[in-house]
């Protein structure tokens, strides 16, 4: 096949690429990528020297662009990442997050329709379902209702809407994947993982949200993107999976265990003033992905945050350039 990858250039999407390059050598993969803040050229700096891959700098709001990129490549497949994903800055400016997330998921959409791309998978998020309480409360399903608490995942729920209207009106072939907290090499320097292991390295203070009770259920990048494959290929027309890590954690814990990868003291915890509208706790059921595909998440937490934290530990340029801001020159000359 020859896939379009949107948002190659951010976390997952970079991760999936570099599984599609190992896995499916006879692939073709285009990438479209804004290069906003969060999307680092630099981490596809390997990927840009096979010549399977492509890269094209657009942002999906920007129709012209994006038919103009459709119409030269033909793909046979749209796997959209692509998205505003942090959700204090949804808090600070829903717009963009609208605007992004759902605006341009309606773009790539019509250009599939325009195009004649018969394949779209969208990447969404567990957040559409709102949250359970720290205590009690069964895992989200497929069927469960849609309960967004950010904007962040307002924009993704409507996007996932959309999404089906597409295959239910156009006939489309779409399939949405809802994935729990993500984590793994790669990952902006933003988010709580990442976060705590360069504040830890530094000797830095690490901020937690309230006390820390918050649970998340982890999900080690590389288990996300071999279920995107696997939808990818064999996913039925019409079909949400959720996709989560079987590994509820309080954020609390999950510091506690950075700290004691890296040799950080606990003194370097600071707790802070809790997010607005802070999620309580997210858990899902992924037994259809299971039954159907043949998924399951095969890196347990320990393994997983071992193998991140040793990640970052070889790729201090890579961290450093973003938090001194140098990566961004590397974007410029795209």
């Amino acid at each position: 096949m020859k896939i379009l990858v949107t948002g190659g250039a951010g976390f997952i999407g970079a991760n999936f690429i570099y599984a599609l390059l190992r896995d499916h050598a006879e692939d073709e993969l285009v990438c479209l990528d804004k290069l906003t803040y969060a999307g680092n050229i630099e981490t596809l700096k390997s990927a840009m020297e096979q010549p399977a891959f492509r890269f094209y700098r657009a942002d999906i709001c920007d129709r012209e662009a994006v038919m103009r990129i459709f119409a030269t490549e033909r793909p046979d497949a749209v796997v959209n990442f692509a998205a505003e994903s942090h959700v204090d800055r949804s808090i600070c400016d829903p717009a963009l997050f609208l605007k992004t997330n759902l605006c341009g998921t309606q773009v790539l959409l019509d250009a599939c329709l325009s195009c004649g791309v018969p394949r779209f998978h969208q990447v969404s998020t567990d957040e559409v379902y709102g949250d359970l309480p720290l205590e009690g409360g069964a895992p989200f399903t497929e069927s469960s209702p849609l309960r967004a608490s950010s904007p962040y995942s307002a924009s993704k729920a409507g996007a996932d809407l959309l999404v089906g209207a597409y295959h239910r009106t156009y006939g489309l072939h779409t399939t949405v994947s809802r994935c729990s907290n993500n984590f793994g090499p790669c990952q902006f320097p933003e988010k709580l993982i990442p976060l705590a292991i360069i504040h830890a390295l530094r000797g830095e203070e690490i901020p937690v949200y309230g006390q820390g009770e918050n649970v998340r259920d982890w999900l080690f990048v590389e288990d996300h993107c071999r279920a995107i494959d696997l939808i990818l290929r064999g996913g039925a027309a019409g079909e949400i999976y959720n996709l989560g890590g079987n590994c509820q954690r309080d954020n609390l814990s999950v510091v506690r265990d950075i700290l004691a990868l890296t040799g950080g003291e606990p003194s370097l915890i600071r707790f802070v003033a809790d997010r607005k509208g802070h999620d309580l706790r997210y858990a899902v059921d992924f037994s259809k992905a299971e039954t159907a595909l043949g998924w399951r998440p095969s890196t347990p937490f320990a393994e997983g945050l071992a193998r991140t934290v040793d990640w970052y530990l070889a790729h201090r340029g890579w961290w450093e350039r973003i938090l001194s801001g140098d990566y961004l020159n590397s974007a410029r000359e795209v």
